[in-house]
Formats: structure tokens, sequence, C-alpha cells
């Protein structure tokens, strides 16, 4: 799957409280899932093998500027039923970056993925994920992060601009 979002990701500070307002106004979920994300080195971008278990996976390449707004991010999404032996090629050939666990809660609000990560060593987070169609522009996808983010009672302030692979990297916690 090739697609494109506009996205953001967030701290968390009263995570039960974010969980209720996103239940309030969800489509569907919670979907809550282990993830365990493999990052490899690559030259621009993000490389990883996101595991669900050992027969079920995801080869997945994004990329998207770092920066403290909703921003456009494009991916591609590969799903594997040999995420071990994926990560062993990838491993060998670009070498391992670091490895990320997380519990994730999965709730959709039309064409928004809202994600509830509670991840190892750096603590709660949201992130909103707006899937735009190929007619739709990223302002169309911006303008949906913000009235979400104002439903949520998400400030700027609360925004991250890095990849959960690169605060763990940089000790930013």
């Amino acid at each position: 799957m090739i697609g494109r979002n506009v996205e953001i990701k967030a701290r968390v500070n009263d995570f039960d409280r974010v969980q209720s307002l996103v239940a309030k106004i969800a489509d569907s979920g919670p979907i809550d899932i282990l993830q365990e994300d493999t990052f490899f080195n690559c030259r621009k971008g993000r490389l990883k093998i996101r595991k669900f278990s050992d027969s079920d996976g995801e080869l997945i390449y994004y990329n998207r500027e770092i920066n403290f707004k909703p921003t456009e991010c494009t991916y591609t999404i590969v799903k594997t039923s040999e995420p071990d032996a994926i990560g062993k090629v990838l491993g060998e050939s670009l070498g391992i970056r670091g490895v990320i666990r997380k519990r994730r809660t999965i709730f959709i609000t039309g064409q928004t993925r809202i994600h509830l990560d509670d991840v190892d060593g750096l603590g709660k987070f949201v992130e909103l994920e707006v899937v735009l169609s190929p007619e739709q522009n990223v302002s169309d996808g911006m303008s949906i992060t913000i009235s979400l983010m104002e439903k949520l009672g998400i400030s700027e302030a609360d925004l991250i601009d890095s990849a959960y692979i690169d605060m763990i990297e940089s000790g930013t916690v």
C-alpha cells in the first residue's frame, strides 16, 4: 500500500482523559495491539519492520519532514508473514538502528487514525494520522488535524518533532 497522510505526535500527560475524549468522537475502536518496530539504517526517511507476531508483520518505509506542526508523510507498507526473516536480511545488509516496543490503542474517526501509544522507555503519546485521498491536498489534512487537536485538548506546546527512534537515540524522554 502506498499512501500519504498529515500527522502529528504529542506527549500525553493525562492518558485516561485523552482516551476518554477520543472514545467519544471515534467511529471505531479501541483496538489494542503490541508492536515491535525494528528500524534500519537508510539514507533518507525511515525503514522499519513492524512485528505483531512471529507470522504477522509489515515492512514500512516513510518519509516525513521533522517539525512541530502537522506535516505530510508519504509511506509504503508491505504486509509479510515472515517479519523475522525480512528483519534478518535488512539487519545484515543495512544495519539495525534500534528497536521500539509499544502498546498501541487504535481508534478511527472519519479518515483519521488516532493512536494512543505507551512506548517502552519514553512514555505516553497520541498520534493523529489523517489519511489523504488522491484528490485531497495537504491543507485539507492540516485543517482536519487542527480541528481534532482542539477537540482533544492538544496544544502546539505538546507536539513532538521526532520519531520514537530519534527520541531514544538522542536520550529525549
